[in-house]
């Protein structure tokens, strides 16, 4: 079974990983869809982002990943796939992962979400979070993979 796990990614964190590499524990295939949303402001590009994505997670089995815009259940169509993998830090997460689950199940009935806690120790951090200790010069090495915390450091500097 194949899922697909959409998300700006912006920038990939450890509990981004966490989720990924728990998440090939139940599917044997995982989508990383990286998604180019021209509305929201993204700090990287999405073609940074799928590469970093690509560079951490290059020799993991059962992985790929692109980037994709429009509506997430089209996408998921696209790529054989009927289930969307979502993580969760806390509860205030739900409200919003439940009302996109219950639009998504609208728009496409076959199409199933779900959902995987973040393991505790990264369920505080969040990729705003990061882009912010980092823009402010603070330290992300335990947030975020070196080439990851490289390439966030340089474009804020740029």
């Amino acid at each position: 079974m194949k899922a697909v796990y959409p998300g700006s990614f912006d920038p990939l964190t450890y509990g981004h990983l966490d989720l990924i590499k728990r998440s090939l524990r139940v599917f044997q295939q995982l989508e990383v869809a990286v998604v180019s949303n021209p509305a929201k402001q993204a700090l990287l590009s999405v073609t940074d982002r799928v590469d970093l994505i690509r560079q951490v997670c290059g020799g993991w089995s059962g992985i790929t990943v692109n980037a994709f815009d429009g509506l997430l259940v089209d996408y998921v169509q696209t790529t054989g796939s009927r289930v969307i993998l979502r993580g969760l830090r806390a509860v205030s997460d739900f409200e919003y992962e439940f009302q996109m689950s219950m639009m998504n199940k609208r728009l496409a009935d076959e199409i199933e979400t779900f959902y995987m806690m973040t393991g505790e120790d990264h369920s505080f951090v969040s990729s705003s979070t990061v882009k912010e200790v980092a823009s402010l010069g603070g330290d992300i090495s335990s947030f975020v993979p070196a080439v990851v915390e490289n390439k966030l450091l340089q474009t804020l500097e740029a």
